[in-house]
């Protein structure tokens, strides 16, 4: 973790800390501050805006309850993501994952990481990781897009991390050989290849 990381994790850490006092203030500020990190996360689990939002105030109603439960473990951000992936699940089990009549979440909902990317690129890359599992794009957005390393992923997803590197070995694969013709190029054929 670097420093901005460290300074981020002890501010939540002591937000988590007043809500096991009852400070719905404290909720507010750390509801403020995970909601488009966790509508761009849950986009990779679900592409229905109502099943997002309804999974992110799952989360921090459980958060709300258990924040004097987290014995700080993990970094907060880790214990939050976590509590949304366990939470996604059981929505997408209720609700599957038909896909609404507009199949775009809005640009104020799911912010890009870089906002100067180009649209173009966006929309190649969410094409491609339509194309994975929904366990490897959590996995691919952990990692890549929220950047948790791969035994806080372990933890978020409450498997071993030799599954989480697994995982992401195959999603590579997969994104390596169907990017290409996603561009109009013929694929690469090593599936082995790392």
């Amino acid at each position: 973790m670097n420093d901005a990381d460290t300074d981020a994790d002890a501010t939540d850490r002591m937000l988590l800390q007043r809500m096991s006092m009852g400070d719905r203030a404290a909720l507010a500020v750390l509801y403020r501050g995970y909601h488009g990190r966790l509508c761009r996360f849950l986009s990779r689990l679900t592409r229905r805006p109502d099943v997002i939002e309804e999974v992110i105030n799952d989360c921090f109603w459980i958060a709300w309850q258990k924040a004097d439960n987290f014995h700080g473990d993990s970094r907060v951000s880790t214990w939050i993501m976590g509590i949304a992936y366990r939470c996604g699940l059981k929505a997408l089990r209720q609700h599957g994952d038909e896909p609404v009549a507009d199949d775009t979440l809005g640009q104020d909902r799911v912010p890009a990481h870089d906002p100067g990317e180009d649209r173009e690129l966006r929309d190649w890359l969410g094409k491609g990781l339509g194309c994975l599992s929904v366990d490897q794009r959590v996995v691919v957005e952990l990692v890549y897009g929220v950047g948790h390393s791969l035994d806080e992923v372990a933890a978020i997803m409450q498997c071993p991390v030799g599954t989480v590197k697994a995982r992401l070995f195959h999603a590579r694969v997969k994104l390596r050989n169907v990017l290409p013709s996603l561009a109009g190029e013929s694929p690469i054929r090593k599936e082995g290849a790392p």
